[in-house]
Order: C-alpha cells, then sequence, then structure tokens
C-alpha cells in the first residue's frame, strides 16, 4: 500500500521515481481503507530534504499512511521558499486548535544543539507540542536534537556537549533483540551519526521509563524506547541518504570550518569516492516496525486516540 503525498509535493515525483508506491488524496478516497495518519513536525532548515528522507522509509510499508507536513507557528524557514511552506505546512497552532488526532508523529532534529533546551526561540510551543501528544497522537517517534528535547521533557535526560563532533557511520548493538521495534535486526547495526551533543547511558540507566535499544561503545545511546508514552528517541540517523554525510563534510570544508573525516564512511577513507550506503536495509526496517506497532495498536475510531 502507498503513502498518501499532495501529487505537487517534490517528494511525489522523487519517490515514484525511485519506485516508492505514492498516491495523491483524491486517489486514496476511493479506497475503503482507514489510513494510519502519520505527521511530521518539521525543524530542520532544508525541509524539502527531509521531507524525501521521512517519506522514503515511511511509503515501504504496506499500509497507506496519510502523511502531513506540521511547522512550528511563528519560526520562519529561511531555507525553504515561502510558497513550499504556505503550500505545503501547516503551523501547530492551526493543527492544535481544530482538535484533530494523529496515529503517529515523528518530530525532527535541529541545528540548534549548542544551545540549552530553555533558550531554543520556540521552545515554549514545543513544549506545548510535547504535552499534546499524550492526548492527540497515539506514538511519537523524535529523532536527534527532537528525540534528546522530547527526552529532556518528560525524562529530564540530560545531553552533554561534546569535545568533537560524532560523525561518521558507526557500529551498533543490539541490545534488545526481542523488541517489536527491532524485528529482523541484526545482531550488529551501522547508522549514521552527526552531532555534537549526546546522552549517556549512566543518565539513562537511572530512568526506568527508558530502555536502551540500540548502543554504540563509541558514540553510546542511538535508541529508547518510552513504553509508557508509546515513544521512541533516536538520537543518530537511519533516515539519512547516502550522500546527506558528504553534504556536511563538503559544506563544512567550503566553510573553511575545522572539520574531521567522517568515520567509516567513505571508501578507503577517500572523500573522492563514492559513499556506500550500508544502513538502507536497517532504516525501513526500524520506520516500518514502528508503523506496524502503530497499526498494531491504534484505534480504527480516531476520536478515541489518546484514552488511557
Amino acid at each position: 500500500m502507498p503513502i498518501t503525498l499532495n501529487e505537487n509535493l517534490p517528494a511525489y515525483r522523487i519517490l515514484s521515481k525511485e519506485g516508492v508506491m505514492v498516491m495523491s488524496p483524491g486517489r486514496a478516497a476511493t479506497q475503503d481503507i482507514r489510513p494510519l495518519r502519520i505527521g511530521l513536525l518539521n525543524l530542520m532548515p532544508k525541509k524539502i530534504q527531509t521531507e524525501n528522507q521521512f517519506a522514503r522509509v515511511i511509503g515501504a510499508t504496506p499500509l497507506q499512511i496519510d502523511f502531513q507536513l506540521i511547522r512550528m507557528s511563528d519560526h520562519e524557514s529561511r531555507n525553504t521558499a515561502a510558497d513550499h511552506m504556505e503550500s505545503f505546512y501547516r503551523p501547530f497552532r492551526e493543527v492544535e486548535a481544530t482538535g484533530e488526532k494523529f496515529d503517529g508523529l515523528i518530530i525532527t532534529g535541529a541545528p540548534i544543539e549548542h544551545l540549552p533546551f530553555e533558550e531554543v526561540t520556540y521552545w515554549d510551543e514545543l513544549t506545548r507540542v510535547f504535552e499534546w501528544t499524550r492526548t492527540h497522537v497515539h506514538s511519537t517517534f523524535g529523532v536527534c536534537w527532537g528525540g534528546m528535547a522530547m527526552a529532556w521533557h518528560f525524562h529530564g535526560l540530560p545531553k552533554h556537549i561534546l569535545d568533537r563532533k560524532a560523525f561518521g557511520c558507526f557500529a551498533h548493538q543490539n541490545l534488545e533483540p526481542s523488541s517489536h521495534y527491532l524485528r529482523g535486526f541484526a545482531d550488529e547495526v551501522l547508522v549514521p551519526v552527526s552531532r555534537w551533543t549526546e546522552v549517556r547511558q549512566e543518565d539513562v540507566d537511572a530512568r526506568p521509563d527508558l530502555t536502551t535499544l540500540l548502543a554504540s561503545p563509541e558514540v553510546g545511546p542511538c535508541l529508547l524506547s518510552d513504553a509508557k508514552r508509546r515513544g521512541l528517541y533516536v538520537f543518530n540517523h537511519f533516515e539519512y541518504d547516502s550522500t546527506t554525510l558528504k553534504d556536511e563534510f563538503d559544506r563544512d570544508v567550503q566553510a573553511g570550518k575545522p572539520v574531521t573525516l567522517p568515520s567509516n564512511y567513505f571508501p578507503q577513507d577517500d572523500p573522492s569516492r563514492v559513499p556506500l550506503n550500508r544502513w538502507r536495509s536497517h532504516a525501513h526496517l526500524l520506520y516500518g516496525n514502528w508503523i506496524n506497532e502503530i497499526y498494531q495498536t491504534t484505534m480504527y475510531d480516531m476520536a478515541r486516540i489518546g484514552e488511557g
């Protein structure tokens, strides 16, 4: 089954060419199926790239997905055209006012990890989003800074500034093979990492509501489960394209910033060579397992989402 996207959205054309099943809202309305309603609260500067990445991984399941794009109400994007934001995004304030509910919500990262959470300009509204998810979202998936922000808000889990950027592809151990979210996962998983902050395992261990599913001896916890809130927090980037780390590396080199070669990424550590994508299958597994878990546990009557 396909993911439902506005046919004018760039992701519709891109994913169609890749062979991902996509469907226009008009076509979806003719099917006697309740699609899963998944929102993307997109905090990244490059909105279109991020839309494509997440639409790709959640659109690869056998279920029909109604994909909705959401933004912070008063934060203007300087890296994405205003007409794109006006055409495809709704401010959270509007979503909140309608009282509508979602089967799932993804909250992306944002390039503001050096700031204390409370100093982020839209922190007050973002905490309203977090509280809103308690009653209006069946399952929430926080990614990178978004995951750290959720874990801080709900559990007081601190983030720590790194002396050196964690940058590259790192092996992670599967610590909970029986988790529904890790069905089909290998014992060791390669995951792209790009961040200046970390959470520490001893801090996670002090919070019994959190369970570490994936972790690396080099870059720490990667994926946490918050069973009481049907939440997942991932601090690394399964959704990244093959060249995303290369693009970040090239950008910093061109800007004259001190930058190290991403670890275990370019063949033979040669930045002139095309990097291989060695995490794509696990990206599809992770997000597919999340979608399947939502499908198995969400209410058919969406008005009942948030009950109990």
